[in-house]
């Protein structure tokens, strides 16, 4: 459903939420470290979310990624997705057809269509602090 990009920046966001409300810096080594991820791509994805304002990028000694105590309830799933995905997880086929519509259904068009309005309610409503709260009380895992 989600590009594996997309699927390291949310793990990457809920990790560096967890650490900032924590008052903690996070390097894309100890990220990637977090995410099962490979560290060049981590950074990469990191700066994607940096240059979209999500996420805080500080250098030298105490240098890391944060994310504004104030902004980790404000930021949802969804503007994470948008940043590095864009919207054709609302908008694409759900058998990946270039051209599905009202007129030129697939045959699971309807059937999805309900799916993409679901999901896109999800990753509108939930918050990074939301999940990182469930990380940090270990309810939930970023990685097995």
């Amino acid at each position: 459903m989600f590009s594996k990009a997309c699927e390291y920046a949310i793990k990457a966001c809920i990790f560096v939420a967890k650490s900032s409300m924590r008052n903690e810096r996070v390097t894309p080594k100890q990220i990637a470290d977090q995410i099962n991820s490979p560290v060049a791509f981590t950074a990469k994805i990191m700066q994607d979310l940096v240059k979209s304002n999500l996420v805080a990028s500080y250098r030298g000694a105490y240098g890391g990624f944060e994310i504004e105590q104030a902004k980790i309830a404000e930021i949802s799933l969804s503007q994470i997705v948008e940043v590095i995905d864009g919207d054709k997880i609302y908008n694409g086929c759900g058998l990946g057809l270039d051209v599905c519509n009202e007129n030129h259904p697939c045959p699971v068009h309807e059937q999805y269509k309900a799916i993409r309005e679901d999901l896109k309610q999800l990753l509108k409503t939930t918050n990074l602090e939301q999940l990182a709260v469930g990380i940090e009380t270990g309810d939930a895992f970023l990685k097995t």
